[in-house]
């Protein structure tokens, strides 16, 4: 029989050791085959969220002077990272992006459902220094243009927009919300959106609560979310109660800043936790709180057999 909960991942798995050095378009199919990736391994802190479409789009100077840094720095609302990731210098246009092309490069290597991810435009418009367009809502709306062109000739199964800014940032929620829907709009199948609160070089980067943030998730056009918890904590599952009934819910159980494996008893116990606090159907996706680049495979592996195990415990229950 089907479980009617799916166990999903969220985006980045280990990168091989053997891959480190050698990226050649036929090692990096043989590490797609084992994991499918978007980013460099010598840096991959942000590379694949951010850097790889800041450094392929038009309109992005990628070379600072210290004058950039000096604008960087008084930019207090991109204080999200260390540094820049690149300075908006002119009109945001597709330039060498191409997602179309790793969909096809990833899609004939797997019979499985196949989920596609993609940087949301709020995040990608709050980690670049704005130096051309009147507001950042605006420079948001152009690179949510450039996206959505690219991802309507993405087929895979899902879909899902990362932004993992809009936590720190809930003031940003209506021009974000518009920005991030008028990307879903052209996805063609399955559509989702994953919230955190930062995984940069494993710790949290954002402050912030999922009871600020319930009105701008219920504005979403997404089939379903997919929300760190494990880290965060359970404590505001509740708020959920309001979320729109439409939009399934994705709860994580797993800690991804964190070396040690649950066990398929704390997995269960935190569904039982979930379905007790909202209800058996509100919740359909259980997945680990962020990426797993940064931890070792062997414990990621065990990590995911926990969560599949878990969720089998689970409605064994039921």
């Amino acid at each position: 029989m089907a479980s009617r909960i799916k166990t999903t991942v969220v985006g980045s798995y280990p990168v091989p050791s053997w891959l480190v050095g050698n990226t050649s378009r036929l090692v990096l199919r043989d590490a797609v085959m084992a994991v499918l990736m978007r980013f460099d391994p010598s840096h991959p802190e942000t590379n694949g969220m951010v850097d790889y479409f800041a450094s392929r789009m038009d309109g992005i100077r990628k070379h600072f002077s210290l004058s950039d840094f000096e604008h960087f720095r008084s930019d207090r609302s991109s204080g999200y990272r260390l540094l820049t990731a690149g300075m908006v210098v002119g009109k945001i246009q597709d330039g060498t992006l191409s997602l179309p092309r790793d969909y096809e490069f990833v899609g004939t290597l797997t019979k499985l459902p196949l989920k596609f991810t993609c940087t949301g435009p709020h995040m990608l418009a709050r980690v670049l220094t704005n130096c051309f367009y009147k507001t950042v809502a605006d420079l948001a709306m152009d690179i949510a243009a450039v996206l959505r062109r690219q991802l309507q000739y993405v087929e895979a199964d899902v879909v899902q927009l990362d932004e993992a800014a809009i936590a720190g940032s809930p003031e940003d929620a209506s021009w974000a919300a518009e920005a991030i829907n008028h990307v879903l709009d052209g996805v063609l199948n399955e559509k989702a959106v994953h919230i955190c609160f930062g995984n940069y070089g494993g710790q949290p980067m954002l402050k912030g609560f999922w009871r600020d943030l319930i009105s701008f998730l219920n504005a979403l056009h997404t089939d379903h979310l997919v929300l760190e918890f494990a880290r965060h904590g359970y404590e505001e599952l509740a708020v959920f109660a309001d979320l729109d009934p439409k939009i399934h819910l994705g709860v994580g159980l797993i800690d991804i800043k964190d070396n040690e494996v649950e066990s398929p008893e704390l997995i269960a116990s935190r569904i039982e936790h979930v379905v007790k606090t909202l209800g058996s159907e509100r919740l359909k996706y259980v997945h680990p709180d962020c990426g797993f680049w940064m931890l070792q495979r062997s414990v990621v592996d065990r990590k995911m057999r926990a969560l599949v195990e878990g969720r089998d415990l689970f409605e064994g229950r039921i």
